[in-house]
């Protein structure tokens, strides 16, 4: 299992933010997790990063407690957050360049990370144009790039989509679609019922900490999962 909860629980003071989370998510999966603000998708996340401990329960990537082994575990992921922070006077060539070094990995030669970002879908003309010219799409992109570049096992996407046009977020799920064909494991909190739908493998359903509903993609349509998810958001 590339990912796993187990009674997952983290208290801030008296708020409760996840309340015994149970999660799994294994190779060639891709699990959206649903929710309004405050469900506690981006604490989970935060969790498996590394950046937070839990109160009580489990956070284990490959095996591993997150906890224990924050940097063995980091090794494996990449984390592509809903603005990814890049230098931006540096190019797209030089920004991946620079991470994938600090990352201790060998992604080959300026060819080959030239060649990593065309196919994470960023226009050629752009790979050595600083990235402060660069859209918001064209920035993600450059973070499935590092993923691709690191070999990840797991990605952890919060709110990537968010405030991308639909052609741009469409091309940011067929990558990551093409990532989860190739084995690798995907964790995505994020607003978007359609864009899960068409991606994930499992969604799942957070309010006020909890899983409330937990289902496989291909078992509902576009349609039965707005109305499922209202329907929790009204309970």
């Amino acid at each position: 299992m590339v990912l796993e909860a187990n009674q997952l629980v983290k208290h801030y003071g008296e708020h409760v933010a996840l309340r015994g989370l149970d999660l799994q998510i294994d190779a060639g999966e891709v699990f959206c997790l649903l929710g309004a603000n405050g469900a506690g998708k981006t604490t989970t996340i935060q969790l498996f990063l590394g950046f937070i401990e839990p109160t009580s329960g489990h956070a284990k990537i490959n095996g591993l407690e997150v906890s224990e082994h924050g940097l063995e575990t980091k090794k494996h992921l990449a984390y592509i957050p809903e603005n990814v922070m890049l230098y931006p006077n540096l190019t797209g060539l030089e920004n991946l360049e620079y991470f994938t070094t600090l990352a201790g990995c060998d992604a080959g030669d300026a060819g080959a990370l030239r060649d990593i970002l065309l196919r994470a879908g960023l226009p050629n003309d752009f790979v050595e144009r600083p990235v402060g010219t660069y859209s918001k799409g064209m920035r993600q992109k450059v973070g499935i790039a590092m993923a691709i570049a690191r070999q990840a096992k797991l990605l952890l996407l919060d709110e990537p989509t968010s405030g991308l046009d639909p052609k741009a977020s469409n091309e940011f799920s067929q990558l990551v679609a093409s990532l989860r064909d190739e084995g690798v494991a995907v964790l995505m909190a994020t607003h978007d019922l359609f864009r899960s739908r068409e991606i994930a493998t499992r969604i799942g359903i957070m309010k006020l900490g909890r899983l409330v509903a937990e289902f496989d993609a291909d078992s509902v349509s576009h349609t039965d999962l707005e109305r499922i998810y209202l329907e929790h958001m009204r309970d």
